[in-house]
């Protein structure tokens, strides 16, 4: 059985885009706690050879179009840039959201299936549409997704798998250490 692309792919990136939006509200709010507090966090990254948290998070949602519409077979939109500031973040996913939501369960049913080429890093990489959605572009966008969840929580934002999944939910004061 093969993979509804539509279903796999649009309803996931909105919702954690929407998830997305909400960890940088409560960023956000962490930051106006400080001066310099948001420019600190919008350029936090893990290591040194790592995008900072503003890159990290365009890059997510770049990540859903870079899926989406080579399935629906479309050229990719560009985003504008977002800058480096979270009402420009927002504002970026934003967009990304009206977007996805301008595809249809029909594009991706009907578009043709041709192999998709993608530049991973300095790689050029061909897939067939299921391939291309499962097993690249989806852990690509979950894997920048985890590391903006990472940085804003190496950088002291309360957040916790509920805020990233939107699925969970905990008691308040609740920790996994003992």
């Amino acid at each position: 059985m093969q993979t509804n692309l539509y279903d796999a792919s649009v309803p996931v990136f909105s919702h954690y885009l929407q998830q997305l939006a909400h960890m940088l509200a409560k960023a956000t709010l962490h930051a106006q706690d400080g001066g310099d507090a948001a420019e600190k966090l919008l350029n936090a990254h893990l290591a040194p050879d790592m995008f900072n948290l503003a890159q990290q998070v365009g890059i997510t949602a770049g990540f859903s179009l870079r899926a989406c519409y080579p399935l629906a077979g479309l050229a990719i939109p560009s985003l504008p840039d977002a800058g480096s500031s979270f009402a420009g973040l927002q504002a970026c996913l934003g967009q990304t959201q009206g977007l996805l939501q301008c595809l249809t369960r029909e594009q991706m049913a009907h578009a043709p299936e041709l192999p998709i080429t993608t530049q991973a890093g300095q790689a050029e990489r061909q897939f067939n549409r299921h391939d291309y959605l499962l097993h690249y572009t989806l852990p690509n966008f979950f894997f920048h997704l985890g590391m903006v969840y990472a940085i804003l929580r190496h950088q002291g934002v309360p957040l916790s798998k509920q805020d990233f999944d939107g699925h969970h939910a905990y008691a308040p004061g609740f920790s996994f250490v003992a």
